[in-house]
């Protein structure tokens, strides 16, 4: 359930009516892994997000992609969402080796932040794959992205509240949306699912965000090989930098016809 109805008290200049109001849900999930050799497995609780119930597996996955645990859909052995529980469990490989420093974390992950907790900015920065690939863009092209997102956010329709991280070809045909209260959140659904269908790397691939650009959304997008990253709000300085340092377009504005190029521009057509 990606909203439910509250009964509100509307004010209108000098009325109050009674009404009724879609908000989008939050909730916690705890992602869970099960990890090392066949002869000693154990159990771990990696990660506890807060974001709207749906895509859990994917996010579960996209999350542990990002964060380098993982690098291939075959070091997953299953994945079993637990709506009771509100926890995902991932099974991982036995010959997987995981670096739990990288994913020391400082309390709870919430919905508008990615990597609030880290212990040091070089914990944040993964291995990322190269995004220099990928061909030109048309400027005309990137102005009709947002109105083609707007149009395939069902729920954002109803709430206004939900974030939206959608993919799109070259040619500007969307391929896949996902929402959620979380702006990282959106983004580990999409990108999780293109990595569990074996679609990763996603080279020639546009990377649309309804909100701003942060740094882990870029690095998220540069695990994944994204070559071109788009956000209708800003971008934030380390972004940028990340963005610069990585060889990935980013774009930030792009909404009302206009848009300003922050890296990249060499594919911009």
């Amino acid at each position: 359930m990606t909203q439910r109805l509250f009964e509100v008290e509307s004010v209108q200049a000098s009325r109050r009516v009674r009404a009724s109001d879609y908000l989008a849900v939050e909730e916690p999930l705890a992602i869970r892994i099960t990890h090392g050799p066949a002869n000693a497995r154990q159990r771990e609780t990696i990660s506890i997000t807060m974001r709207t119930p749906g895509q859990d597996a994917d996010l579960a996955a996209g999350f542990l992609f990002a964060e380098g645990v993982i690098h291939s859909p075959d070091q997953i052995l299953a994945i079993e969402p637990s709506q009771s529980e509100s926890a995902v469990r991932v099974e991982i490989h036995p010959e997987v080796q995981i670096d739990f420093a990288r994913l020391d974390r400082r309390g709870l992950t919430t919905s508008s932040c990615g990597v609030c907790g880290k212990t040091s900015l070089e914990a944040i920065e993964a291995v990322c794959e190269d995004p220099r690939a990928g061909g030109s863009v048309p400027a005309s092209m990137i102005h009709e992205l947002p109105a083609r997102l707007r149009t395939a956010q069902p729920a954002f329709s109803q709430t206004g509240g939900l974030h939206a991280a959608a993919l799109f070809d070259l040619r500007g045909t969307l391929l896949a949306v996902r929402e959620d209260v979380g702006r990282h959140n959106a983004v580990d659904k999409l990108i999780g699912a293109e990595f569990r269908a074996g679609r990763v790397p996603l080279h020639d691939r546009i990377l649309l965000v309804s909100g701003r650009a942060s740094f882990e959304l870029i690095q998220k997008a540069a695990m994944a090989a994204v070559p071109v990253f788009a956000a209708i709000g800003a971008p934030s300085s380390l972004a940028v930098s990340l963005a610069e340092r990585l060889g990935l377009t980013l774009l930030g504005f792009v909404r009302d016809g206009r848009f300003n190029i922050y890296s990249g521009a060499e594919r911009i057509a």
